[in-house]
């Protein structure tokens, strides 16, 4: 791994960060900007994509009084893309909502977690490695979120739930995967809240003439002229008046060619693309699973990535991705294969499909993906909660603005009642969920388990078994099981102890029934490699020389440089990534469009 060395360098990376890539946007000038494209240009620029990141970028590029169109092959209904249906968690360090929770700490603090969750491994020192820019963009990121991340946020009117979220606790060691302290803000608004102020700022901007929408615009080639790319073409689809997140028809009514000295991508990742997904999955986390569930529409396909290839751009870390073990069938879908993550707490006994427990780090809040090769090298591609109604009413999270109305409609006491009552929407899922097992005793419980799956693989003698082992660790405050000892210490958390964390008790408790079991589906979620990008988001080529004209923000481009997260996520940086990469790639091609 690349070490750092110099001094200066922190206080270069804390300008270049503060700049948002301007200088470097300004000093590509020559390369970005082709001189012939001028005369016959339809705008400053083009973004394809109006999700999150190119929300940003166009807002940043209007700010500076560039024309640009903003294209979707989504109607108007989907604009601000997967981040309206996220929960609206954001990795921030050191914020004034961790030092009201009297949580510790610091950009070093965070930048060790982050190297110990990334791991990056290819050429980190080549620059034309994998990781290159990947480390670099890593950290630019932290810094970013020690630093102007949430005063720049604030200035445009976002808030947080005080009560900051320990997500992504890690494998066990201090300099290895997870995050050491919560950092997990939770948006107040959820992810619509964090989608507003920069729609707000591009429907400004289309008012004063700055912006012009292509929706229903679908991108299929990117145009090349003398080696820069100098616009896009593609097919007008049918006008649609489809629910957001619902599927919009793909009849072709129309074709199109839109001229710009630069293009921005920024239309997402594969999530929804399950044979691309499987396509990409790596050896490492054992054989793709049979069955997955979806936790992004279906038109999150992964489109552009190939496209972008066809144009010179670089893909790199194609087999890192990011998908929850943890997925519910959702009994109201949306989109096709519609899943909702849970977001557990500590307490909940997990267990694989044949029903033996899983050990350290694979316990509910710990390692996504250490636990995901730990369910593929089952030969099954669904687990299991055995928990307690105590449980589930205070650890159950759903995620998606959707299944958050406290949050996401700003409910003071609908939000405040989560510490007396289960919230609704999570009862509702136990109600009429496809995945659920209630009841007041463990045989009745186990049949029902097997029933659910149609296989008699859970045995009711082995589960009491370590259900009574476990329980027998709760006696004592002190433990040899790991999960328990998590327990105890996320109860000296006083977030995780006011929301989060069940008090320590027995499986077996009839005070804490009835029992419940959930079972646990893959559900796909985030691309973690794409197109590589240098710090100012210029996608790169084969041999790392910038293409002319071509930029990338957001989940196509690894949320920046082609992989930021590495291997891994400390989570609360999916929308952050959108947010910076967008950010950078915008404010550097309005510098590359000054005249």
């Amino acid at each position: 791994m690349e070490t750092v060395t110099d001094p200066a360098m922190p206080s270069r990376r804390r300008v270049l960060t503060a700049a948002g890539g301007v200088l470097a946007g300004a000093a590509a000038l020559a390369q970005a900007v082709p001189a012939h494209a001028a005369a016959s240009q339809d705008a400053d620029v083009i973004v394809i994509g109006h999700g999150l990141a190119g929300l940003v970028a166009t807002a940043e590029l209007a700010d500076k009084g560039r024309k640009v169109l903003l294209l979707d092959q989504e109607p108007e209904t989907n604009l601000g893309g997967q981040a309206f249906w996220s929960f609206g968690g954001l990795f921030l360090v050191d914020s004034a909502e961790q030092r009201l929770m009297g949580i510790k700490d610091s950009r070093e603090l965070a930048w060790q977690d982050w190297q110990g969750a990334a791991g990056f491994d290819r050429d980190v020192a080549d620059p034309r490695g994998q990781d290159h820019w990947a480390y670099k963009w890593a950290e630019a990121y932290v810094d970013f979120a020690a630093g102007e991340k949430r005063s720049w946020l604030h200035q445009q009117g976002v808030r947080w739930f005080p009560i900051v979220g320990w997500a992504e606790r890690g494998g066990g060691l201090a300099d290895g995967h997870g995050n050491s302290v919560p950092r997990f803000h939770v948006t107040w608004g959820t992810g619509p809240a964090v989608v507003e102020p920069f729609e707000k700022r591009v429907r400004a901007a289309a008012a004063r003439g700055l912006v012009s929408f292509r929706f229903r615009h679908r991108a299929d080639e990117l145009v090349r002229t003398a080696g820069a790319v100098t616009g896009v073409r593609g097919a007008v689809l049918e006008p649609s008046n489809a629910p957001r997140g619902t599927r919009s028809s793909r009849t072709v009514v129309g074709d199109f060619e839109l001229r710009a000295p630069v293009v921005i991508v920024t239309s997402g990742g594969i999530g929804a693309n399950h044979d691309l997904v499987r396509q990409n999955w790596p050896a490492r986390l054992g054989a793709p699973p049979k069955n997955m569930i979806s936790g992004v529409p279906e038109h999150v396909d992964g489109r552009m990535l190939a496209i972008t290839e066809r144009a010179g751009g670089r893909i790199v870390n194609p087999d890192r991705m990011w998908h929850y073990t943890e997925g519910l069938q959702n009994y109201a879908p949306i989109w096709a294969k519609h899943g909702i993550r849970i977001l557990p707490g500590p307490s909940s006994l997990w267990l694989d499909a044949t029903g033996r427990r899983f050990s350290a780090p694979d316990l509910p809040g710990y390692d996504t993906l250490s636990t995901l090769k730990a369910i593929t090298g089952t030969g099954y591609d669904y687990s299991w909660f055995v928990t307690t109604q105590k449980i589930l009413a205070k650890e159950f999270a759903l995620s998606g603005s959707e299944q958050n109305p406290d949050l996401t409609n700003k409910d003071i006491p609908l939000t405040l009642s989560r510490l007396w009552q289960t919230p609704e929407p999570i009862e509702r899922f136990k109600r009429n969920g496809a995945d659920f097992v209630v009841s007041s005793s463990l045989p009745a419980l186990v049949a029902g388990m097997n029933r659910l799956t149609g296989e008699e693989l859970i045995d009711l003698a082995d589960l009491r078994r370590q259900i009574d082992a476990r329980d027998r660790e709760i006696d004592n405050p002190y433990t040899k099981d790991a999960q328990v000892m998590g327990i105890r210490n996320a109860l000296a958390y006083p977030g995780d102890f006011l929301s989060r964390t069940a008090t320590a008790h027995k499986i077996m408790d009839p005070a804490a029934g009835p029992l419940v079991a959930v079972r646990l589906n893959i559900l796909t979620r985030k691309t973690l490699g794409g197109l590589q990008t240098d710090l100012s988001g210029r996608v790169l080529d084969a041999d790392g020389a910038p293409v002319p004209g071509l930029y990338a923000a957001g989940e196509v481009a690894g949320f920046g440089g082609g992989g930021v997260h590495g291997y891994r996520s400390l989570e609360g940086t999916f929308l952050g990534g959108c947010l910076f990469s967008g950010r950078q790639a915008g404010r550097a091609a309005a510098a590359a469009t000054a005249t």
